[in-house]
């Protein structure tokens, strides 16, 4: 018996073994939200959304877009869309009305389902159908169904069909819109959930952007399990303290510059003489960038949290490898255990990873993505005899794979991939700016920042700070440089191509991998 993988079932186990327990509770005082509610009342709100979109006219296939901050909405749109055959197009809502544009103009997405927050900034984005999530112009489509009414048109579950499609910057000016199949989320939210240990005694805090390679897939193994989803919508190192206490959350995802903020705020409440909450209760699982063993060192020592590191791309659903603290760690310090655990990790349950002869990471796994969106040239690209390949250099130590460089031009900033070619593009757009090279270096919050070295044009005179607000009026701040460095000129080739490793080298000297 073969039968087809939907990101359904785990609604579907939810509701049928928890339906009196609570699924999720919102932002408290968020415009919209929707406070605490049950599986069973989440359930009847997902079969209303799925309902309410087919009276719209939206069809099997047809894409859903929704930009918004962690929201109890955001949940629900996980499956009022892919559950009902569906597409659902999770967007950054830290990028400007440019970049989402191009993103609704490329996925060819119906409906824009729009954060009240982000009207200002982005309410003229085009969109057939663009609903704002305010309470008031979505009135009525979050609501729980009415049993006796229509209900909506039950899809024939295809494991191979698009279930999401998450754009990720990469190594061009525009992102690519990365599919995931059913498939693909089922059988990550199955292996990544069996190594993290979730079950029904989780209290899931959402720290990681919903948007975010679908919470990782998180959202669906932590609801097939039963587990409690407590929204977050950002990120604030006491706040986090605080909802631990509140809700006695035990587990939650982010990058590394989400652990940072939680360390300086335990350190602020020792210094109170204060407690800091979840010691021996609470497990992180960490990526976006390696962070460095003192910070695995100090979750361990200060907070008393198990740290877990995981590696993996939106192309890969995400899970590749994971690093979890072993029995044959036990007896270690925890300086030399965090040695250990600041590896990327070992492949799990069903990926293979290989390096290539020139030093890149490939893997091949049952998540790895079915494509690039409308791209089949760059899909041919990562996809070659039977394994992606990761842009990423790196090698296995122990069968574990350590992360060395990035041979992409992607820069990982606060778990945020960010272009340097996109960077360099705008640069450009400055009169001023003859060359310009876009790098990431060591940052001790963010992991990496952005800066840009420039060679001015003759007899120009544009400033540090012309260049970074000439790049803030068209991109999205997270991308900006942090600095600009004039030179007079830059490292390059007999041919001409920019020696990117040369112009790094300085700011990671004395450090064992090109990443941070």
């Amino acid at each position: 018996m073969k039968v087809p993988f939907s990101v359904a079932d785990f609604l579907y186990r939810a509701v049928t073994v928890y339906p009196d327990r609570t699924a999720v509770v919102d932002e408290p005082g968020a415009v919209g939200g929707l406070g605490r509610i049950t599986y069973s009342s989440f359930e009847k709100r997902v079969r209303n959304l799925a309902r309410k979109l087919e009276d719209l006219g939206i069809e099997v296939g047809d894409r859903v877009a929704i930009v918004s901050p962690n929201s109890a909405k955001f949940l629900i749109s996980f499956w009022g869309t892919s559950a009902y055959g569906r597409v659902l197009v999770p967007v950054n809502f830290r990028l400007n009305a440019q970049e989402v544009g191009y993103i609704m103009e490329h996925s060819g997405a119906r409906v824009l389902l729009l954060d009240p927050e982000l009207n200002d900034t982005l309410g003229d984005v085009a969109c057939e159908h663009q609903i704002l999530l305010d309470g008031v112009d979505d009135a009525g489509l979050f609501d729980e169904i009415n049993e006796s009414g229509p209900q909506p048109t039950a899809w024939t579950p295809d494991e191979d069909a698009t279930c999401s499609i998450n754009y990720t910057s990469g190594t061009t000016a525009r992102p690519k819109g990365v599919q995931i199949t059913h498939r693909n989320a089922w059988t990550n939210a199955a292996t990544f959930g069996w190594h993290a240990g979730v079950s029904d005694r989780d209290v899931y805090l959402h720290t990681l952007p919903m948007f975010h390679c679908n919470g990782w897939g998180m959202v669906y193994a932590a609801t097939g399990m039963g587990a409690t989803h407590i929204v977050l919508r950002k990120v604030d190192g006491e706040d986090i303290l605080s909802r631990i206490e509140s809700h006695a959350i035990n587990f939650m995802c982010g990058a590394p510059a989400v652990v940072a903020a939680v360390l300086d705020a335990g350190a602020k409440r020792v210094a109170n003489g204060q407690a800091v909450p979840g010691r021996d209760l609470v497990r992180m699982v960490v990526a976006g960038a390696p962070p460095p063993s003192k910070t695995i060192e100090r979750m361990e020592v200060e907070l008393g949290w198990e740290f877990i590191q995981i590696y993996g791309l939106t192309e890969t659903s995400p899970l590749l490898t994971m690093n979890r603290r072993r029995a044959e760690y036990d007896n270690l310090s925890p300086a030399d255990r965090a040695v250990k655990l600041s590896r990327a990790g070992a492949p799990t349950i069903g990926v293979t990873m290989r390096v290539s002869e020139e030093g890149e990471l490939m893997a091949r796994a049952n998540h790895v993505f079915e494509g690039y969106w409308n791209q089949p040239e760059e899909t041919a690209k990562a996809i070659r005899e039977g394994f992606f390949y990761t842009g990423d250099g790196g090698y296995l130590d122990e069968n574990y794979v350590v992360i060395a460089d990035r041979k992409k031009d992607v820069i990982i900033s606060g778990g945020e991939n960010v272009s340097s070619i996109e960077v360099e593009d705008c640069l450009f757009q400055h009169p001023g700016v003859a060359e310009c090279a876009v790098i990431g270096v060591p940052d001790e919050k963010w992991g990496e920042t952005v800066i840009a070295l420039v060679v001015l044009r003759p007899g120009a005179t544009a400033t540090e700070k012309d260049l970074i607000n000439h790049c803030r009026a068209t991109l999205s701040h997270f991308k900006c440089p942090t600095r600009v460095e004039v030179r007079p000129e830059l490292a390059r080739t007999a041919t001409g191509k920019l020696q990117k490793f040369k112009l790094r080298a300085p700011y990671w000297e004395g450090r064992g991998k090109l990443v941070n």
